[in-house]
Formats: structure tokens, C-alpha cells, sequence
């Protein structure tokens, strides 16, 4: 079979740009970051509560960052070796043992080491199972429409982590509690895993060559590492996706307390606040995909993206700050900000067109970087909070995001012309083959 021939026509089934034949891992995504997400939004709350300080609480999401950044590395390559499935299951078996761990032996007893331990290696968990998931869309997606599937995963994304991740617990809070709502999330992670190993019928393998030899295995996994000083254009995607969502995991840290002790809110109001940033992306992530393939990926992830994010973290803070406790006001400014936080989505078809013989190893370099961002965002946090406090924060993310854009400049990347997507386009309704 001839693979290139296979990747660049589009012979799978695509609603709007997703490929029908992965509907079922769309949703498993859904699904599973619901479970992933619920405590996303309460729990540096949670632990200072506990009695540990703002800084603890930073220093639990900042190792649990640094975890997920070797798994969202380790996971392209993986897929492409062992397969995405496998790797799939093996991501949700990891993030039920430790969030069990996490809950029984670290929060239950208040052992702050523990805590770090178990939630930390639960770090290893999400990423496997979605950028698993990623691999597969990047050798699925025709090249034409690949930005616009990866916005659908991005919209599953944010419809688990964000918008049943957040208001669940807005909701289940006040009757069972943090704990009950923490132990809750495991039935959703299950689910979504079941789904990822039963439903799901496409055979990756078609998609790609066997490496036979253990020689060409360890080449191809060690590729997810010299890719980054290979390839300069690489180098420069891998500053502007770890830009991108700095701010989504650092505000989490500090904006909960800053939103209930300075501004006034109660806590169910800021988790609906917060939820308001994913509702934005679950439709922005679509829109701006399939916008994307038709004004220019990187023209896209500069402007809206970097400049974008730049403005709205810094509305995120002053605003509410000014204006006090008034809802409709901080929930506009959650929407800004979820708007052009999903204006990034084509960076994630970016990696494997600047690479296309080696989409894996590309697609880990990004999710190296996403879990980087899952790092860096609250390692800031963690060592500007002491000395400045949550301006300074704020402040250091949204100087980051214009370096971002300066970099996003010198990015050259070789997108399908737009006679091509044009003829494509005319022959294309929602659904082609």
C-alpha cells in the first residue's frame, strides 16, 4: 500500500473535518477529561483548606505538571510504536490506580508528601490516553482538513475538562463534598476508557510501517528527542505551543483563591466562571480550526493566539478586580479569554506537517510542549507568587505571550495551497469520501 498516497487523499469518511471512523474516540476524550477535569477548577482551594499554603498547593500542580510533560512526550512515539489503543489503555489503568492512591493515602490522611507522590505519577495517566489519540487523528486527517480534526479533539477536549468537568462539581460540591466529588471522577474515567478499548475499530496499523528491529524502534523513539535540534522550524513550534497555555494551567493556581478572598465570589460562582473559559473553546476550538485552514495556520496562533491571550490574561485579573463580584461581567471576560485561548488549535497540525515522515515522533515534540505549558504554567506561579503576588503572575504570563508572537513570526510552514483546498473544498459538502 502506498502510505503517503493513503494519508493525502481523503478516503475516510470526515464530518466537518473529523474522521467518522474515530467518532467513538472523540467522545472517549470527552468522556474520560470530564473524569480528569473535575477537580481541576477547586483543588489548590481544597488543599489550602487542608491547611497547606498557596505555594504547596502551586508545588503539587507544578510536579504533577512535570510528570505530565515526560508522558506527553513518551505518548507520540509510543502510539506510533505500540499503537494509540494500547497506549490508550494503558493511560486510564495508570490515572485509576494513583487517583485511588492519591485520594486514600495522600488527601484522607493530609500527608502532603504522599499527595505529591500519588498525584504526581497520576500525571502520567491523561496524557497517554489523549495525545494516544492525537497520533492516530495526525495519520487519519487528510492534510487539508487536519487542522480542522484537530479542533474537533480540542473541542472534546474542552467539553470534558471544562464544561462537565467544571459545572459538575459546582453542583455536587455542596451536597457530597470535595472527596465525594473526587471519587466521583473515577466512574467518568472508567467510561470513557471502555469506550477507547471497545468501541474504536479502526486498525491503526494500516496507516503506517512496521519497525521490525528493536534497532528501528529505539531510532524512532529517540527521534521524539533530536527532532527539536534537527529541526529548527521545530524548535520554534515547540516555544509558541508551550507559550499557548500558560496562562489556562497557571490562572487555575491562583485565580480560585484571588476570585473567592479578593473579588468576593463564592466558589460554585467561580467554577461556573471558569467553566465559561472551556464553553468558549469547545466552540472556538471548531471554528477556528476550520478558519485556520482557510486564513493561514500561523497568521492564525500570532494574532488571535499569542496578541490575543496576551490582552485577555490581562483582563482576566484587572477587570473583576475593578468591577468587584458582578457575574455577567467576569463571565464575558472567561469567554475573551477562552476565545482566543483556542485560537492556538492549529499548532497541533502544525508539528506533523513540518515533519510528515516522522508524524509521531512530531506529535510527541507537541505534546511535549503541551505538557510543558501543564508545567511551566504553575512552576510560574509557584516562584513569581512569593515575591510579586498574583499581579505579578499575570503579568509574567501575558510578557510570554508577546515573545510568543515573535516567534510565531519566523515560523514557516508549508500548508496545502489554497487552489488545492479550494478544488477539495468544491468537492466536499459535511460529508466526503
Amino acid at each position: 500500500m502506498n502510505t503517503n498516497n493513503a494519508l493525502s487523499s481523503p478516503r475516510e469518511k470526515q464530518l466537518l473535518g473529523m474522521p467518522i471512523v474515530l467518532i467513538w474516540g472523540y467522545i472517549a476524550i470527552a468522556i474520560f477529561m470530564t473524569g480528569d477535569g473535575i477537580e481541576q477548577a477547586f483543588l489548590s482551594k481544597y488543599v489550602v483548606d487542608l491547611g497547606f499554603s498557596a505555594s504547596q498547593a502551586s508545588m503539587l500542580f507544578t510536579v504533577y505538571g512535570l510528570v505530565v510533560a515526560v508522558a506527553s512526550w513518551l505518548s507520540g512515539v509510543l502510539a506510533e510504536l505500540l499503537g494509540p489503543k494500547r497506549v490508550m489503555v494503558a493511560g486510564f489503568s495508570l490515572w485509576i490506580i494513583f487517583h485511588i492512591c492519591f485520594l486514600v493515602f495522600g488527601l484522607s490522611k493530609g500527608n502532603y508528601g504522599m499527595m505529591l507522590t500519588m498525584y504526581g505519577i497520576r500525571g502520567l495517566g491523561y496524557p497517554m490516553f489523549i495525545y494516544a489519540f492525537v497520533v492516530w487523528i495526525a495519520y487519519i486527517a487528510p492534510k487539508q482538513r487536519l487542522a480542522s480534526a484537530m479542533g474537533w479533539f480540542w473541542c472534546m477536549y474542552s467539553i470534558g475538562v471544562g464544561f462537565f468537568g467544571t459545572y459538575i462539581p459546582s453542583f455536587t460540591i455542596p451536597y457530597i463534598g470535595f472527596m465525594g466529588t473526587l471519587w466521583m471522577s473515577i466512574g467518568w474515567v472508567l467510561l470513557g476508557g471502555f469506550i477507547s478499548l471497545f468501541l474504536i475499530r479502526d486498525d491503526f496499523s494500516r496507516y503506517k510501517k512496521e519497525l521490525n528491529t528493536g534497532k528501528e524502534k529505539f531510532q524512532e523513539l529517540l527521534k521524539g528527542v533530536t527532532l527539536f535540534f534537527e529541526n529548527r522550524q521545530i524548535a520554534k513550534a515547540v516555544v509558541v505551543r508551550v507559550i499557548n497555555q500558560l496562562s489556562l494551567f497557571g490562572l487555575v493556581v491562583i485565580l480560585p483563591l484571588v476570585f473567592t478572598k479578593e473579588v468576593g465570589f463564592s466558589m460554585s460562582e467561580w467554577l461556573r466562571i471558569w467553566g465559561a473559559v472551556y464553553i468558549s473553546t469547545i466552540f472556538g476550538n471548531v471554528i477556528w480550526g476550520i478558519i485556520a485552514d482557510r486564513i493561514g495556520w500561523i497568521k492564525q496562533v500570532k494574532w488571535f493566539g499569542c496578541v490575543g491571550c496576551a490582552v485577555t490574561t490581562v483582563m482576566f485579573y484587572y477587570v473583576p478586580m475593578a468591577v468587584g463580584p458582578n457575574f455577567w461581567v467576569a463571565l464575558f471576560i472567561a469567554v475573551l479569554f477562552g476565545i482566543t485561548m483556542s485560537a492556538f488549535v492549529p499548532m497541533s497540525a502544525v508539528f506533523p506537517t513540518l515533519e510528515p515522515n516522522h508524524k509521531g515522533a512530531a506529535v510527541s515534540m507537541h505534546n511535549l510542549s503541551a505538557g510543558l505549558s501543564n508545567f511551566i504554567g504553575p512552576g510560574i506561579a509557584t516562584l513569581v507568587l512569593p515575591y510579586f503576588g498574583a499581579v505579578g503572575v499575570i503579568w509574567t504570563y501575558t510578557v510570554l505571550y508577546l515573545f510568543g508572537a515573535v516567534v510565531a513570526h519566523f515560523l514557516k510552514v508549508t500548508e496545502v495551497n489554497k487552489k488545492e483546498e479550494n478544488m477539495t473544498s468544491a468537492r466536499q459538502e459535511i460529508f466526503y469520501k
